[in-house]
């Protein structure tokens, strides 16, 4: 069934996949929103959360949107290519495409490698490329958001999740493999957080500008 897969269209999912994951939205955002680099504030990333310290909230859903969107976008593009193809060389195509923008977001060529944590862009990407599981990983974010108002505590729970949920629904390899790739890229980008986290430090959703930071 892989045969149908070009080592053009391989090729061109990765480069692909991978270039748009490196557009810095948070980055483009809060310079042409006046903001100035989100890069010299809080925690230094160039994720949503980090956005939101800069208090403002339109710049930081410009990024959360940003940042999701870009991974749909190559998984769509993906999707399109193997449309009219076999349903695994198809995931697989989906999820070389959604892996290399994952890895585009944390380390982008553009920002020399620094990037973000990836939260954001694992839940676009999953969304766009297994609905079931992202939805799943959703609601899972928004309970222990809800419980604990910790936003890392939240992803972390959430992504480690994921790859039984996509289990549980029977996506296929290739989509069970991609969450298992993205968990352990987001624990390792969340290294600062678990160590606050086990502290009992990491700032809660909410807190002021200088708490959070």
């Amino acid at each position: 069934m892989l045969e149908s897969l070009s080592p053009v269209l391989i090729a061109a999912a990765v480069f692909g996949g991978y270039l748009l994951g490196s557009i810095p939205f948070g980055v483009i955002a809060t310079r042409m929103g006046g903001a100035g680099d989100v890069r010299s504030i809080g925690s230094g990333s160039i994720g949503a959360t980090n956005v939101l310290r800069t208090g403002r909230k339109d710049l930081a859903a410009i990024t959360l949107l940003g940042d999701g969107g870009k991974g749909a976008v190559a998984v769509l593009i993906a999707w399109l290519a193997t449309k009219d193809g076999p349903q695994e060389a198809q995931r697989v195509l989906i999820a070389l495409a959604a892996a290399s923008a994952f890895l585009g977001h944390l380390f982008p060529v553009w920002l020399k490698f620094k990037g973000g944590k990836g939260v954001a862009t694992f839940f676009g990407t999953l969304l766009a490329a297994a609905w079931p599981v992202g939805i799943a990983a959703g609601a899972t974010w928004l309970v222990v958001a809800f419980l604990f108002r910790i936003s890392s505590l939240a992803g972390l729970t959430a992504v480690a999740l994921a790859p039984l949920y996509a289990f549980v629904f029977h996506r296929g390899l290739p989509i069970i493999y991609l969450t298992l790739f993205m968990a352990v890229l987001v624990f390792f980008r969340h290294a600062d957080n678990i160590r606050r986290l086990l502290k009992g430090q990491e700032p809660r959703i909410g807190a002021g500008k200088k708490d959070a930071a």
